[in-house]
């Protein structure tokens, strides 16, 4: 005798189709794919295949790749050396208000970039909290620099490598920790030697997120940085520079950062992609 659960379960089937999604949400998923694959299609069909060559050949456009590769690479870095520390405290110490320092921490992934980079001027500036004393005392300046896309690129784009690794970190087997303590290990060697190659990967996985997430940087760069040629003028301020004079160039550079895009999920498939 079939149970009233089987009887449900193949009449669900029956009802799915072969798919085995509920028809009800079907056509909103088909829809909701459409709506997100129909302007990369559109970016991809209206590339100047022909001319693709000379346009990223053209100086300002090497400038502007060459800038965006660089500072964000620096902002990764940055992000490592800070980050991974800063990932460590929230995951494993018990210190008070880690909660409210892992919100802070977050804030800049939901806080619009153009915020961002007023609340970077305010500050860094000539007159800001820190960069007015600073630049009275030594005359160096942060803002409409190249140091300032580095800043910039890295406030908007660390939280990215702190989740990552604060994650691989809660994740990780402590009793590989607690063995090297009973050998006589210190924290320091304990981390270096066992914590990180443990949580390598996160790492890895976060840094890669901190990069595509720096180079595709637009709103703080242009508010704290400006957008002045081989200084500032990332690769997103090029296209949207390039689209009001030039379209065909704006979409060849726009090509690059969406090739930039669909690697960083290539490299990440291990990761979110192969989850079932």
């Amino acid at each position: 005798m079939t149970s009233p659960l089987a009887r449900a379960s193949r009449a669900r089937q029956e009802v799915d189709g072969a798919t085995g999604v509920p028809a009800v949400l079907l056509l909103p998923a088909l829809l909701g794919v459409l709506f997100l694959v129909l302007p990369m299609a559109a970016l991809l069909i209206r590339v100047p295949w022909s001319s693709l060559g000379s346009l990223l050949a053209e100086p300002e456009v090497r400038q502007a790749l060459r800038l965006s590769v660089v500072s964000a690479s620096l902002a990764t870095l940055i992000s490592l050396v800070l980050g991974v520390p800063l990932a460590w405290v929230m995951a494993r110490t018990r210190v008070r208000g880690r909660a409210v320092l892992r919100a802070l921490v977050t804030v800049p992934l939901v806080l619009p970039p153009v915020v961002g980079g007023v609340a970077l001027f305010l500050a860094l500036g000539r007159r800001g909290v820190i960069g007015g004393p600073l630049y009275d005392a030594t005359g160096i300046s942060f803002p409409f620099t190249t140091t300032a896309v580095v800043l910039a690129e890295t406030f908007v784009a660390m939280p990215f490598l702190v989740i990552s690794v604060e994650g691989a970190l809660r994740a990780a087997d402590r009793r590989f920790e607690d063995a090297a303590a009973t050998r006589g290990a210190d924290r320091a060697t304990t981390f270096r030697r066992v914590t990180l190659p443990l949580v390598l990967p996160g790492v890895a996985a976060g840094a890669v997120l901190c990069w595509a997430r720096a180079l595709g940087e637009f709103g703080a760069t242009i508010t704290f940085a400006g957008n002045f040629p081989g200084t500032t003028r990332t690769m997103p301020l090029q296209v949207y520079l390039a689209l009001q004079t030039d379209p065909e160039s704006a979409i060849a550079l726009s090509l690059v950062l969406l090739v930039v895009s669909i690697g960083t999920l290539l490299l990440l498939r291990d990761r979110w992609l192969m989850r079932t």
